[in-house]
């Protein structure tokens, strides 16, 4: 558990489904959603994927006044951590994501062995490439890429941003 100035973080737990239904709900009406894998909003489908993140280790909770306000998560291969987050609307903007984002950075540099952090955003995502930059990730690379089709069946593609942050790596306690 890890506590900021003004969040709880902790792993996220199989419980907390219906707290990710309930982001995953509002980030569909988001103009970023269609940059982004849609998350299943269904019970069974989000319970299940709610298990799977949490059994990972690697998912966490960001608690606000006990509310689950969003989750910061990794996927880790050969040390290389990538980082991603989702935060419900209400709590965009008021840098909670930078908060839960910076603790989560050092605790699992501290706690694990990092050879880089990566992110990756759409570019037209300018308040999340405005994250990434703020927690020390320099852009290396763009790619074009395709979650979603149009309502002609063709992929909707855009241009990713991938980043990388050496700086806040740190050697494992």
């Amino acid at each position: 558990m890890i506590n900021t100035n003004n969040l709880l973080i902790r792993e996220l737990i199989p419980e907390d489904w219906q707290e990710m239904q309930n982001i995953a709900l509002d980030f569909q009406k988001s103009e970023y959603a269609i940059y982004d894998m849609p998350l299943p909003v269904r019970d069974e489908e989000i319970k299940s994927l709610t298990k799977q993140f949490a059994e990972s280790h690697l998912f966490f909770a960001v608690m606000f006044d006990g509310i689950m306000i969003g989750y910061v998560c990794f996927h880790e291969k050969d040390g290389i951590f990538d980082l991603g987050y989702c935060f419900h609307s209400d709590f965009q903007g008021k840098g909670y994501a930078n908060e839960a984002c910076s603790a989560i950075l050092d605790y699992i540099g501290k706690t694990r062995t990092v050879k880089a952090f990566t992110s990756g955003t759409a570019l037209k995502n300018i308040p999340s490439c405005k994250l990434l930059e703020k927690l020390g990730f320099v852009l290396t690379e763009t790619e074009s890429l395709s979650f979603h089709k149009d309502e002609y069946g063709k992929d909707i593609v855009f241009e990713g941003g991938i980043f990388i942050n050496r700086t806040g790596v740190k050697k494992k306690l």
